[in-house]
C-alpha cells in the first residue's frame, strides 16, 4: 500500500545523534527524515523561508543520507519540502554573510556530494520554488516528479556569481549545453512544462499530486531487490563518466553481484534447512 502520509513519529537532523552544528548560530529550520516502510523521506522543514537552506540545514542533509545509506530498511529516498509553496528556494543569502572571507566560502561544507553518494534510487518530489540550491537537490535526485506549480531557475549569475552545487553539470548532462546556458546565463524563471520539454522532469504531475505519485514511484521500485536497484543507479551514473567499454565491463561486474548476492541467499536457505 502506498502510505497517504509521512510517518506519526518522524527523526529530526537537529539534536542527538544525527545533529551536526552549523558554524553560523542559525535556529530556525530542520530537515526530517523519516521511514516507511521501505521508503525513506527527508524533508526540508522551513515552509516559512520557502524552505531556504541554512549552514545547520546543510549538515542534517548530509546526516539524513547517511541515515538513508546505512538502514537497510530504505531501499528509496524521496526529496520533498514543507509547507505547500515550496520545495527549496535555495540557501538563505542571509548566511552568506557569516562567511568570513572567499576562502571561508570555499571550504564551506557542501550538501550535493551527500545527495549524490546515496547508493539508494533518490526521488524528488517537487512544487512551488525550486530556486538556486532547490534547483541542484532535484537534479541530485535520480528522478523528478515535478508539480505543474513548480518554478526552476538559476539566480546567481543575477547576484554576481555562478552556482556551485551542480546546476552547470547536471543540467548540460539532462538537457544539453544550449539548455543548459539559456537558464544558467540569463538567471530566467521557467515553469514544469518547460522543465518536461527540455529533458529535466520525469514525471509532470497536477498540483498536488506530487507526493503522491513520488510515492508511488517510490514504491514500485522498492518492490525490487535493493540490490538490484542499487546495481541499476551505479550502471546508470557510472555511463556518464565512463568510456563504453568501461561502462559494459561495469555493467557486468555489477550484474556478477547480483547474482553472488541470489547465490549467498540460497546457500544460507539451504544450510538453514540442513541445520533444521
Amino acid at each position: 500500500m502506498i502510505p497517504k502520509k509521512p510517518p506519526s513519529r518522524p527523526r529530526v537532523a537537529q539534536g542527538g545523534s544525527l545533529t551536526k552544528e552549523g558554524t553560523m548560530g542559525d535556529t530556525d529550520g530542520a530537515v526530517r527524515f523519516d521511514l516507511t516502510g521501505n521508503i525513506a523521506e527527508i524533508t526540508l522543514d522551513r515552509p516559512a523561508k520557502h524552505n531556504a537552506l541554512t549552514p545547520t540545514m546543510y549538515r542534517q542533509i548530509a546526516a539524513c543520507c547517511a541515515e538513508a545509506n546505512d538502514t537497510a530498511a530504505a531501499h528509496v529516498v524521496i526529496f520533498r519540502g514543507a509547507g505547500e509553496r515550496a520545495f527549496c528556494a535555495g540557501s538563505d543569502i542571509k548566511a552568506l554573510d557569516g562567511y568570513e572571507d572567499f576562502w571561508a566560502w570555499r571550504n564551506r561544507f557542501d550538501y550535493i556530494p551527500p545527495i549524490l553518494s546515496l547508493r539508494k534510487p533518490a526521488v524528488a518530489a517537487v512544487k512551488g520554488w525550486a530556486l538556486g540550491g532547490g534547483l541542484e537537490i532535484a537534479l541530485a535526485c535520480d528522478l523528478r516528479v515535478v508539480s505543474r506549480t513548480a518554478v526552476f531557475a538559476a539566480p546567481e549569475v543575477q547576484l554576481g556569481w555562478n552556482g556551485a552545487g551542480g546546476a552547470a553539470q547536471h543540467m548540460t548532462r539532462l538537457c544539453g549545453q544550449g539548455q543548459a546556458l539559456k537558464y544558467l546565463l540569463t538567471g530566467d524563471r521557467f515553469d514544469a512544462e518547460e522543465a518536461a520539454r527540455i529533458g529535466m522532469v520525469e514525471y509532470l504531475t497536477e498540483p498536488g499530486e506530487e507526493l503522491t505519485k513520488a510515492r508511488e514511484i517510490a514504491q514500485k521500485i522498492a518492490g525490487h531487490a535493493p540490490h538490484a536497484t542499487q546495481a541499476v543507479k551505479a550502471a546508470v551514473r557510472g555511463a556518464m563518466d565512463l568510456t563504453l567499454e568501461q561502462g559494459l565491463r561495469n555493467e557486468n561486474e555489477l550484474m556478477s553481484l547480483c547474482f553472488a548476492k541470489a547465490e549467498q541467499a540460497r546457500l544460507r536457505a539451504k544450510q538453514s534447512g540442513e541445520e533444521l
